[in-house]
C-alpha cells in the first residue's frame, strides 16, 4: 500500500510539471484597411482610440501612455506624439484611411489630427462629437483663477 500511495504522487508530481508548460498564443494579425479614430481631449490628456469599422479597438495610445506626466501630458505636442504612436500601429495592421471623431475642449484636438496624418493614414472625415447639453442638468460651479 505505500508504495502505491509513493507511485501515485511522483507520477501526480509529473503531471504537474507538464500542466505548467503552456504554449503561447499566436498573435492575431488584422489586415483592416479602413477604420475609425476617437480622440478625447480633455483638459489634462488626449486619448486617442482606433477602431476597426465594426467597432473593436485595434490600437490605442493617450499622452500618458507616450511618457508625459503632469500638466505636459495636457500640451499639443503630447497629443501630437500620442496620436502618432497609435497611427502606426494601425498602419502596421494594413490601415490606410481613417475617418476622425474628436469629443472634448482640450489643446490635443486638431494635434492629433495632424498625428494621425503624419503617420502615414488618409483622413477621409472629421466628425465633433462633443456633447452639448440642451440646458439639462445644473452646470458646476465657476472656476476662480
Amino acid at each position: 500500500m505505500d508504495t502505491n500511495k509513493q507511485e501515485k504522487e511522483e507520477s501526480k508530481k509529473e503531471e504537474g510539471k507538464a500542466g505548467r508548460q503552456t504554449k503561447a498564443k499566436k498573435k492575431v494579425v488584422h489586415n483592416v484597411p479602413t477604420g475609425i479614430a476617437f480622440v478625447k481631449a480633455t483638459f489634462n490628456n488626449t486619448i486617442i482610440s482606433i477602431a476597426d469599422p465594426v467597432g473593436h479597438i485595434i490600437a490605442w495610445s493617450s499622452a500618458g501612455k507616450s511618457g508625459y506626466k503632469g500638466s505636459r501630458k495636457s500640451s499639443a505636442f503630447a497629443a501630437t506624439v500620442a496620436a502618432q504612436d497609435a497611427g502606426r500601429i494601425a498602419v502596421g495592421m494594413g490601415m490606410r484611411e481613417i475617418e476622425v471623431n474628436v469629443k472634448g475642449p482640450g489643446a490635443g484636438r486638431e494635434p492629433a489630427v495632424r498625428g494621425l496624418l503624419s503617420a502615414g493614414l488618409q483622413v477621409t472625415a472629421i466628425r465633433d462629437t462633443t456633447p452639448v447639453p440642451h440646458n439639462g442638468c445644473r452646470a458646476r460651479k465657476r472656476r476662480r483663477v
